[in-house]
């Protein structure tokens, strides 16, 4: 296994390690879980880094590297719905950008199409991790309220680029 899917499967083990943090509730455990999110976040960075720059795109990397990103985001998001810091219906438009652009990838590969991430893409991952690491800090609530928006839109924004440039991809005339 080659060193950029060892720093994958290492962010998929510390998705349950962050969980059991959070819920164990000692004192302190919501910085140990900031902590290992913040080092799981940059697995991510290092890891595509790594792949592109040596050469070692796996099939293995090419799955799970995105699986880990969407359940590391999710289960943080989870656990501020849980706390109350952010709304459901806020976690329900990541999951459902999230299953869209990925079925819309999945039409493009039947085509022989591959859709790359885009830079608004790019830009949606990194603002929501930012705006999550900053949720697990004692933000004022308007500074909260800020970071749920800046997800909803980015996401929002994101999702709707890749579906209107590739747009040509789906057979929308059965419609």
């Amino acid at each position: 296994m080659n060193l950029a899917n060892k720093l994958t499967l290492l962010r998929v083990i510390m998705i349950p390690a962050f969980l059991a943090v959070l819920y164990l509730g000692f004192p302190g455990s919501t910085y140990v879980a900031l902590g290992i999110f913040v080092i799981a976040s940059l697995t991510d960075l290092a890891d595509g880094y790594i792949a592109r720059s040596r050469n070692l795109v796996t099939d293995f990397g090419k799955f799970m590297d995105p699986l880990a990103d969407k359940v590391l985001v999710v289960t943080a998001m989870l656990w501020f719905v849980e706390c109350g810091q952010m709304p459901a219906w806020a976690v329900a438009i990541v999951i459902f950008r999230e299953f869209a652009v990925s079925g819309l990838r999945l039409v493009a590969v039947e085509g022989g199409r591959v859709i790359a991430a885009g830079w608004s893409g790019k830009v949606k991952t990194a603002s929501t991790m930012i705006c999550l690491i900053l949720m697990f800090l004692p933000i004022p609530a308007l500074v909260n309220t800020l970071c749920v928006w800046v997800i909803v839109v980015t996401t929002l924004y994101s999702g709707v680029e890749y579906f209107v440039q590739n747009r040509d991809v789906m057979d929308w005339s059965n419609i």
